[in-house]
Protein backbone atom coordinates (compact mmCIF):
# COMPACT_ATOMS: atom_id res chain seq x y z
CA UNK A 1 0.00 0.00 0.00
CA UNK A 2 1.49 3.35 -1.00
CA UNK A 3 1.34 6.56 1.06
CA UNK A 4 -1.68 7.99 -0.83
CA UNK A 5 -3.66 4.80 -0.21
CA UNK A 6 -2.79 4.92 3.48
CA UNK A 7 -4.05 8.50 3.74
CA UNK A 8 -7.41 7.60 2.16
CA UNK A 9 -8.13 4.41 4.11
CA UNK A 10 -10.69 4.89 6.88
CA UNK A 11 -11.58 8.46 5.86
CA UNK A 12 -15.11 9.52 5.08
CA UNK A 13 -15.69 10.64 1.49
CA UNK A 14 -16.28 14.39 1.32
CA UNK A 15 -14.52 15.25 4.58
CA UNK A 16 -11.80 17.89 4.33
CA UNK A 17 -8.37 16.28 4.69
CA UNK A 18 -7.55 18.94 7.32
CA UNK A 19 -10.57 18.01 9.44
CA UNK A 20 -9.36 16.32 12.63
CA UNK A 21 -12.59 14.26 12.67
CA UNK A 22 -12.35 12.81 9.17
CA UNK A 23 -13.01 9.24 10.31
CA UNK A 24 -16.32 7.53 10.99
CA UNK A 25 -18.54 9.03 13.69
CA UNK A 26 -20.77 7.17 16.17
CA UNK A 27 -24.41 6.88 15.17
CA UNK A 28 -23.70 7.14 11.43
CA UNK A 29 -24.05 4.40 8.78
CA UNK A 30 -21.27 3.91 6.23
CA UNK A 31 -20.55 1.86 3.16
CA UNK A 32 -16.92 1.11 2.31
CA UNK A 33 -15.89 1.99 -1.25
CA UNK A 34 -14.11 -0.97 -2.84
CA UNK A 35 -11.82 -0.66 -5.86
CA UNK A 36 -11.26 2.29 -8.13
CA UNK A 37 -9.83 5.66 -7.22
CA UNK A 38 -11.68 5.99 -3.90
CA UNK A 39 -10.88 2.51 -2.60
CA UNK A 40 -10.95 2.39 1.19
CA UNK A 41 -12.96 5.58 1.73
CA UNK A 42 -16.22 5.39 3.65
CA UNK A 43 -19.46 6.74 2.17
CA UNK A 44 -21.88 8.19 4.74
CA UNK A 45 -25.29 6.69 3.87
CA UNK A 46 -27.01 7.72 7.10
CA UNK A 47 -30.68 8.40 6.40
CA UNK A 48 -30.60 7.16 2.80
CA UNK A 49 -33.75 5.36 1.68
CA UNK A 50 -33.40 1.86 0.17
CA UNK A 51 -34.19 3.15 -3.33
CA UNK A 52 -31.47 5.81 -2.99
CA UNK A 53 -28.94 3.17 -1.96
CA UNK A 54 -30.01 0.83 -4.77
CA UNK A 55 -29.28 3.32 -7.54
CA UNK A 56 -25.57 3.69 -6.72
CA UNK A 57 -23.58 6.93 -6.76
CA UNK A 58 -21.33 9.04 -8.97
CA UNK A 59 -18.76 10.63 -6.66
CA UNK A 60 -16.58 13.58 -7.69
CA UNK A 61 -12.89 12.82 -7.71
CA UNK A 62 -9.71 14.13 -9.28
CA UNK A 63 -8.14 10.69 -8.94
CA UNK A 64 -10.12 8.90 -11.65
CA UNK A 65 -9.59 8.44 -15.37
CA UNK A 66 -11.12 11.85 -16.23
CA UNK A 67 -9.14 13.91 -13.70
CA UNK A 68 -10.54 17.12 -12.26
CA UNK A 69 -14.33 17.19 -12.53
CA UNK A 70 -14.56 13.44 -13.16
CA UNK A 71 -16.65 11.00 -11.19
CA UNK A 72 -16.10 7.51 -9.86
CA UNK A 73 -19.15 5.23 -10.10
CA UNK A 74 -19.96 2.91 -7.18
CA UNK A 75 -22.84 0.49 -6.66
CA UNK A 76 -23.85 -1.23 -3.43
CA UNK A 77 -22.78 -4.86 -3.33
CA UNK A 78 -25.78 -7.14 -3.74
CA UNK A 79 -26.85 -8.32 -0.28
CA UNK A 80 -24.12 -6.28 1.42
CA UNK A 81 -24.81 -2.51 1.54
CA UNK A 82 -21.74 -2.17 3.76
CA UNK A 83 -19.57 -2.45 0.63
CA UNK A 84 -19.87 -0.42 -2.57
CA UNK A 85 -18.05 -1.73 -5.64
CA UNK A 86 -16.44 0.49 -8.26
CA UNK A 87 -17.95 0.11 -11.72
CA UNK A 88 -15.92 2.70 -13.65
CA UNK A 89 -15.29 6.40 -14.14
CA UNK A 90 -17.37 9.05 -15.88
CA UNK A 91 -16.65 12.60 -17.06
Amino acid sequence: MDRDEELLRGRVYGQDHDNPRQGPQPGRTYGELVGGPLDGLLLDITGWMPDEIGTGVALRTELGHFGSGGRALYDPRRGDPGHWDWSGDAP
